[in-house]
């Protein structure tokens, strides 16, 4: 398993709503497959199992989007993404889904096969949260693929003679030997393939031909990775000891990770913010969006807080603006940072940049609390999940809740002991949260549970802030997080099967939004 990234794993990708992020998964899984095939694609066959999540789910949450702008060599936010289904018409790929039971051992399995005229290709991937795959089989053979490295498939009659066949200058990471329906050689590396070497590999005796998988994540894994710590307990004992804040060590970690600069690590962070930023900012200004459960309220509420209308609370409401804001942006199709996912997108953004706002801080304060939350998500995504699918509403929401109490404390003067609590008490708050979309929609209840989420970690920052004691470690409440989203039932995890999703109310918002399935 790769090692998690702040930029990789836990803030990001930039998407395009209304979907979860499953649409950005499946456009890296598209993408990969564009590679695989290296030519013309004709026909698409898509099998998904039954006892997983996407059989309900692909069409309403974004998969369907997301997959098939990826085999037409679109990124996640390209603004064609709203034609995705006239686009694969006027590509001319015939695409077939099926429904069948083949004991996927994830509920976000995508199995999938591309051809043309000349050749064809399988590929079994899953989706694992915020955006992240793993490619697990290709033509057959097991293999272990992120989107993280440059990936050469070299095919041949047998692995001795492809081998044979590498210049001698050959620079790699990794040499993996696969046998399938083909047999294969990968190599995997940081740095790109050359053509050359690619062009003399193709003409070498025993080389049937070869693919190259570009990198479809922004932080590249390399040989021997090594990071400061994987565990919150790690980190406050190298924080303690050196005397360093949660973004400093934050700072430190996602350096290392990726090889890059503390320079390279803060610039990635304000671009970052500055898109949440101008997505709030669009939301503030009202969207509009018919194919939608909600119509613009952040407008309304604003003009509510102006009114003096709201019980008072200047901090609070002006963070339940912002959420609003980032989730009608992602619900009209507009541009969102999925962080820790898209369907938790509104949470953190919209708790830091409206306590920034209220408070008075900078953006490079700002950036400083967005790395403390960041860092507080590595953990997750090491030791629990940010996949509904697999831990219900509290694997999204309920972690954006945490990261955003440790990013306020951040924002608020608060020591590194009191960034960690904050976490530990929001994420215990969160514990038990279904994921029951309403209409099998990523929106609502979504909307409100991102508002309970924001509301959670400025108190649970408070409650640090003022040394509350939250009795359990963050590391013991991770582990916690994982095994109670295990605990829930398969119909409260993102399947559409139960909850709200199959009350009478949710039943008739479906039934009015199908007139918009053949726009």
């Amino acid at each position: 398993m790769a090692i998690s990234s702040i930029f990789n794993d836990v803030i990001g990708p930039v998407m395009r709503g209304p979907s979860s992020s499953h649409s950005a998964a499946a456009c890296r899984i598209g993408l990969l497959l564009r590679d695989l095939i290296n030519a013309e694609i004709t026909d698409v066959i898509i099998d998904y199992d039954p006892n997983g999540s996407l059989v309900t789910t692909h069409e309403s949450q974004g998969t369907d989007m997301g997959l098939y702008g990826g085999l037409l060599g679109w990124q996640a936010d390209d603004e064609r993404m709203m034609n995705y289904r006239q686009g694969i018409a006027d590509s001319g790929i015939s695409i077939q889904v099926n429904y069948l039971s083949y004991d996927a051992q994830h509920p976000n399995t995508y199995r999938i096969r591309v051809a043309n005229a000349d050749t064809e290709h399988s590929l079994t991937a899953i989706s694992t949260g915020g955006g992240m795959i793993e490619v697990q089989e290709i033509d057959g053979a097991a293999v272990e693929l992120y989107g993280d490295f440059h990936e050469l498939l070299i095919y041949g009659s047998d692995w001795h003679s492809i081998e044979q066949g590498l210049p001698e200058n050959l620079q790699y990471d990794f040499i993996e030997r696969h046998q399938g329906q083909r047999c294969f050689v990968e190599l995997k590396s940081a740095a790109g393939f050359d053509v050359v070497d690619i062009v003399a590999i193709e003409n070498s005796e025993g080389v049937s031909f070869v693919r190259y998988l570009k990198p479809v994540l922004p932080v590249l894994s390399r040989k021997n990775v090594e990071v400061p710590f994987l565990y919150c307990q790690e980190l406050l004992a190298m924080g303690q000891a050196e005397g360093l804040e949660l973004w400093q060590l934050a700072m430190r970690y996602e350096s290392a990770r990726g090889d890059i600069s503390e320079e390279d690590v803060l610039n990635r962070m304000r671009g970052i913010i500055r898109t949440m930023d101008n997505s709030i900012q669009t939301g503030l200004s009202g969207t509009e969006y018919q194919d939608r459960i909600l119509h613009s309220q952040s407008t309304g509420f604003g003009e509510s807080m102006l009114n003096d209308s709201l019980l008072k609370s200047d901090l609070l409401n002006t963070i339940v603006l912002y959420v609003s804001a980032m989730m009608e942006v992602k619900s009209s199709l507009g541009v969102i940072v999925a962080a820790p996912t898209a369907g938790s997108c509104g949470a953190l953004p919209g708790s830091l940049l409206g306590a920034a706002k209220v408070l008075g801080r900078s953006q490079d304060e700002v950036v400083k609390a967005m790395l403390a939350a960041g860092v507080i998500g590595v953990f997750i995504s090491e030791h629990s999940s940010f996949a509904a699918e697999v831990g219900g509403c509290q694997a999204e929401c309920g972690a954006g809740s945490a990261m955003a109490a440790a990013g306020l404390v951040t924002l608020a003067g608060g020591s590194l002991q009191q960034t960690v609590t904050a976490a530990s008490l929001a994420l215990q708050n969160s514990l038990g949260m279904i994921c029951d979309p309403i209409a099998n929609r990523v929106e609502a209840p979504c909307l409100g549970r991102n508002v309970m989420a924001a509301s959670n970690a400025v108190s649970c920052a408070n409650m640090a802030l003022a040394n509350y004691d939250p009795v359990v470690t963050f590391d013991e409440v991770v582990d916690t997080h994982f095994s109670v989203g295990k605990s829930i039932a398969h119909e409260l995890r993102c399947t559409a099967l139960g909850g709200l999703s199959v009350t009478d109310s949710s039943k008739q918002v479906e039934a009015r939004l199908l007139r918009f399935k053949s726009c």
